[in-house]
């Protein structure tokens, strides 16, 4: 399956939400309009039609309502009413602007970056009748262009090992999120190592144990209790003497609001860099999808306490808002490397801004 097309299965729930409020925004105060089969397919597509639409009159928009049925299925409101090529438009004005903005909003983009988007999405446009499909396509393109300058995959290093430090808060998919990177660099024909940073947790030490199975790679660990930062130490130097290409050190859940346990996850960091200076060479943020604006307090600590360099999004395919990761490379810039949309093994996607565009959007076309 495509990247798209799982993507596309897993986001229905963001993207149905999208759909289903466009619907609505365009069909207010919107107009009907006869297309022929070829204008019909391009605006499927969410691309203009040839020629400049006038809005229709009432008459033809009253008739319209009493004729049309929407067309079931995950596209099925694609267009708004639409029968035997008939289209709703609706011209671009200051209140289908508002109403984008609460649409966006409600799918977590945040304010800010909602005004972003529909701002620039209103350049050289007001006045302009509009299809859904054509706002879809129009958001689509809008989205992809803020997730290109962070779709960046993990720089993999010469230098041996590479230590990759995995942090986030308590439930956001740490431990899984690594036990899939070591499985995907193992199938890349790298030597990887983990380490069992939670030390208070013994569950937590058997849930890396049971993913370094399904990898095939080796789980360090210490006895329950051990100082996380000796661990993280010794696991720096057994790495070094076996050789490896990569050390990931998983480490406890913490919420960003404890600065008892920042300041342990701080000491981690200065621990691994008297091992070596340059160390960690990548620190990834895991983050949950489902706690929405919170996110962006999350990556504000994270990033003042253990430097962090990308981060990874969790849990995509369990929420309506997917827009919090748009909201995140809106006001951060920090790489987005890969996105999680299931429990397997090989649910962790590399990040593709435009087919991810296209997936939180619904949008179909090219």
């Amino acid at each position: 399956m495509s990247f798209f097309l799982k993507l596309k299965d897993r986001l229905f729930k963001s993207s149905s939400k999208i759909e289903e409020r466009l619907d609505a925004i365009v069909q207010d105060r919107g107009a009907v309009e006869e297309l022929a089969e070829e204008e019909l397919a391009q605006t499927i597509r969410g691309s203009a039609p040839p020629h400049e639409h006038q809005i229709a009159s009432p008459e033809l928009h009253q008739h319209s309502e009493e004729t049309t049925a929407a067309k079931p299925g995950f596209f099925g409101h694609l267009l708004g009413r639409r029968t035997h090529g008939q289209v709703v438009y609706r011209a671009l004005d200051h209140d289908m602007l508002e109403s984008l903005e609460e649409m966006l909003i409600a799918a977590d983009m945040g304010v800010d970056t909602a005004m972003r988007v529909t701002a620039n999405l209103a350049k050289g446009r007001m006045g302009r009748k509009l299809s859904t499909g054509e706002i879809k396509g129009l958001l689509s393109a809008e989205v992809a262009r803020i997730m290109d300058r962070v779709a960046h995959p993990m720089t993999l290093f010469s230098q041996k090992p590479q230590v990759i430090l995995v942090v986030g808060v308590n439930g956001s998919g740490k431990t899984t999120t690594i036990g899939k990177l070591a499985n995907q660099f193992r199938a890349a024909g790298k030597s990887v190592m983990m380490a069992a940073g939670d030390t208070f947790r013994a569950a937590a030490v058997e849930q890396l144990q049971v993913w370094g199975r399904r990898a095939g790679v080796p789980v360090f660990t210490a006895p329950e209790g051990s100082d996380p930062a000796s661990l993280a130490f010794d696991s720096v130097e057994r790495a070094r003497n076996e050789d490896a290409d990569l050390l990931m050190i998983d480490t406890a859940g913490r919420l960003q609001n404890r600065s008892d346990l920042m300041e342990e996850l701080a000491k981690i960091v200065r621990v691994i860099r008297k091992k070596n200076p340059e160390a960690p060479h990548n620190t990834l943020l895991v983050l949950d999808a489902t706690t929405g604006q919170n996110a962006l307090n999350q990556v504000k600590i994270f990033r003042e306490v253990a430097d962090v360099t990308g981060l990874i999004m969790t849990k995509l395919d369990g929420t309506a808002k997917g827009g919090i990761l748009v909201a995140l490379a809106d006001i951060f810039g920090l790489p987005i490397h890969a996105i999680g949309v299931g429990e397997q093994i090989n649910d962790l996607i590399p990040f593709d801004p435009e087919e991810f565009a296209r997936a939180l959007t619904g949008y179909e076309g090219s």
